[in-house]
């Protein structure tokens, strides 16, 4: 875990409830816009029928035809842009974020220094489709481009602040909505400064309209409540957030004495990005003797 000290910006609102899913595709060297006729045979592969409105040097557009977003004036299907290579700079990812990177640790380093070009994708509309089709959705979009781009050194989401190897992107085995928990969602850790106090929170979850998760706690294992994070992330996802404030969830601490714990569920406003609507879990008591902590 990482003994940088950082001080949380409250002007930073974060990123937007429902707004757009970003990918952002890192390389080392220019890559050429793929052909339009490969471009559509990828897309039909990986998110099933598709409309290519738009195909140029700069940018390329497809409607998703089998998923519709519904508006007060009727129903348009969702797009999904592509951009040109254009030049990337890592000096437009703060330390913060670095700090934050789990999954790429050993390679963080080295992609952002070797990688001086991007390729942008961006869904549009999608905010409109029901949770789970979106997510399901944006990661077909995902292997399309992991498809097409086969020089693709690393993907970096922006919605979540999460870098992964490209080649994680192409060997996952994962079905469904885990795919979107996967590389659409971060877990973060803090220690809080001159406390034995520690947070853990996920980024990520807003793009769904799905709260995202705080957790408050002191004398476990952080990498267990991690692991507990993702799969409550998962749960929320997989059940439309079935969860009521005041309501408890359960888990097991691995360890010496496998304890089990209840965690406490309470709605409220994040404390690292203000604006974004969290669901507050904090280790409310040992199962074992009823004892608060």
């Amino acid at each position: 875990m990482s003994a940088e000290l950082f001080q949380q910006n409250l002007a930073d609102e974060g990123p937007r409830p429902g707004g757009p899913f970003i990918i952002q595709m890192l390389f080392k060297d220019p890559v050429a816009m793929p052909d339009k006729v490969q471009m559509k045979a990828a897309m039909e592969r990986q998110v099933g029928a598709v409309e290519c409105f738009c195909h140029d040097e700069k940018t390329a557009g497809f409607a998703a035809l089998e998923h519709l977003a519904e508006f007060k004036d009727g129903k348009v299907p969702v797009q999904l842009m592509i951009t040109a290579c254009s030049p990337f700079e890592s000096k437009n990812i703060d330390d913060f974020l670095i700090s934050q990177m789990w999954d790429c640790q050993e390679d963080r380093e080295r992609i952002f220094q070797e990688c001086r070009y991007q390729v942008t994708a961006i869904d549009m509309l999608a905010a409109a489709l029901p949770l789970q089709e979106r997510a399901n959705l944006d990661m077909d979009f995902l292997a399309a481009l992991a498809e097409l781009y086969p020089t693709c050194e690393a993907f970096y989401f922006q919605n979540c602040g999460k870098l992964l190897l490209a080649t994680e992107v192409r060997e996952c085995s994962l079905t469904g909505t885990d795919r979107f928990i996967r590389f659409g969602v971060n877990v973060r850790f803090f220690n809080i400064q001159d406390t034995e106090d520690m947070l853990i929170d996920t980024v990520g979850m807003s793009t769904l309209f799905l709260p995202d998760l705080q957790y408050h706690f002191h004398g476990m294992d952080p990498n267990w409540v991690v692991n507990h994070a993702y799969n409550l992330a998962a749960y929320l996802l997989q059940n439309d957030n079935p969860i009521a404030s005041g309501e408890t969830v359960d888990g097991v601490v691995d360890g010496e004495m496998s304890r089990e714990v209840q965690w406490r569920c309470q709605y409220e406003q994040a404390l690292i990005q203000p604006v974004r609507e969290v669901l507050d879990v904090c280790m409310n008591e040992y199962a074992a003797g009823n004892r608060e902590v």
